[in-house]
């Protein structure tokens, strides 16, 4: 019988800033940029007799995502040169920090923080069959490092993490943190132990460029550490550096993890030292973040909606935004605004997709809507055919209503007329439905919807039919 382990999972994440330069340079900072090579510089390129200048945005950018997360922000911070040779590090050495980071501790999603920190990005290497191609354009790029403490129990609790580190981001407004142009990138550090108070030889995992990926690869290096542990398997877990193959789902090995020790950190002396209690108001800065996911989601669950709309409102601010603006209408109508809801997080969403060019109708008109279906003036599935054609032609729904002749029909005398032959036509099921068979009844309903084409109000509808059939 195998033994029972228990993982241990930490995340290094980068993230690209959003400023108009680069780190240490005036050279632009344009993720989409196609050409290479054109936004560079001699001290971006390390030229020799060039020096660093600190840019004031990022570290701002730093101070903020650490004042949400609940950190200390230090009061002395430095940068340090991580010395190490690759074709994409210019220098010879990256600017870093090591010892004093700009944010310390924090808390994101129920994962203990280790810190953040500033530095810069590489360049970024092209390998082809006939040989690498180095492109200078992200080299200096203001990059933002967070590491978790070793405290992740599953992928899934990662991924989540991950997930939810992006939309702060993003809420925030210092990364557009794509994932697939390279803007955040996830590295796991992953463990096993027969003992959940002692830690198994680490590995480090990196290439991961989805959250899918990095679930995949956590999951694939768990099963990988379990089996090479069980017993008779005569092997050891390496502490190495292993990359992700999305094709093959699998890790493979890439070369021996280095300790701090390698990379021969000191104070870079071009650089001054930071006193950012005195450089920034972080007590005016702590004041004016944003609202945040997590306060954004519990102001959200205060209406009543499902998990689901909640959570495409928090993720989705413009439709966050467009929900609120419908659901002010309404006040504290809490059923109207749940309807409002469901119509936005579907048809709305839906025709976001297929038509994304086409102007959303107006909150007045959506508003207008749902005021109608609540009142029975129309049925659900005419409110989905006028939504569809309010999306691109913003017109009251209520002229539509009646131009399209979708209005329902709540007039008695009319329906009477319609029921009784229907009645007539239908002998054997409404006898059926004498005999208590409930089915029969919907079955008349649906047959009044037909041929009224959707127009009978089917609970008026149900009403008379009961009274004529008994």
């Amino acid at each position: 019988m195998s033994k029972k382990y228990y993982p241990i999972i930490g995340l290094e994440i980068h993230a690209e800033l959003k400023t108009t330069t680069k780190m240490f340079c005036n050279s632009k900072n344009d993720p989409d940029e196609t050409q290479p090579n054109v936004n560079i510089c001699p001290v971006c390129m390390a030229h020799p007799g060039t020096l660093p200048v600190i840019n004031k945005k990022a570290v701002e950018h730093v101070i903020r995502v650490g004042l949400a997360l609940g950190g200390e922000i230090a009061d002395f911070t430095e940068f340090d040169r991580k010395n190490y040779f690759y074709p994409d590090i210019p220098k010879g050495y990256q600017i870093s920090q090591y010892k004093y980071p700009i944010v310390a501790g924090g808390n994101l999603n129920g994962v203990a923080i280790t810190r953040v920190h500033l530095e810069e990005d590489t360049a970024s290497s092209n390998h082809t069959s006939s040989g690498s191609l180095v492109d200078f354009n992200r080299a200096g790029v203001p990059l933002m490092e967070l590491v978790t403490e070793p405290v992740i129990k599953s992928a899934e609790e990662a991924g989540a993490f991950a997930r939810e580190f992006q939309l702060l981001l993003r809420t925030l407004g210092v990364s557009d943190a794509d994932m697939e142009k390279g803007q955040m990138r996830v590295e796991a550090n992953i463990s096993i132990s027969d003992n959940p108070d002692k830690f198994g030889t680490k590995v480090e995992v990196k290439n991961l460029n989805s959250f899918k990926a990095a679930e995949k690869a956590i999951k694939y290096e768990l099963e990988r550490m379990k089996d090479l542990l069980e017993e008779g398997k005569g092997e050891e877990i390496v502490q190495e550096t292993r990359g992700w193959d999305d094709n093959k789902g699998s890790t493979f090995s890439q070369r021996s993890k280095e300790s701090a020790h390698d990379y021969r950190y000191f104070p870079d002396p071009d650089l001054p030292k930071l006193k950012l209690h005195q450089a920034f108001d972080i007590k005016n800065m702590k004041e004016n973040l944003p609202e945040l996911p997590w306060q954004k989601r519990d102001r959200f669950k205060k209406y009543g909606i499902s998990d689901e709309a909640t959570e495409i409102f928090t993720q989705n601010a413009m439709l966050g935004e467009y929900f609120e603006n419908v659901s002010s209408i309404f006040k504290e109508d809490l059923a109207k605004i749940k309807l409002a809801s469901n119509y936005i997080t579907s048809d709305i969403v839906g025709h976001l997709k297929n038509k994304p060019d086409v102007t959303m109708p107006s909150v007045i008109n959506v508003a207008g809507l749902i005021n109608m279906i609540a009142e029975g003036k129309i049925s659900s599935r005419a409110a989905k055919d006028i939504l569809e054609y309010m999306h691109g032609h913003d017109e009251d729904p209520e002229k539509i209503a009646e131009e399209k002749g979708l209005l329902q029909k709540s007039d008695e005398g009319e329906l009477k007329h319609m029921i009784e032959k229907i009645i007539a036509e239908n002998e054997t099921i409404v006898a059926e439905y004498k005999q208590g068979k409930e089915a029969s009844l919907q079955y008349l309903i649906g047959q009044v919807m037909k041929v009224s084409k959707g127009s009978a109000n089917p609970q008026v509808a149900k009403n008379i039919l009961l009274k004529m059939i008994q």
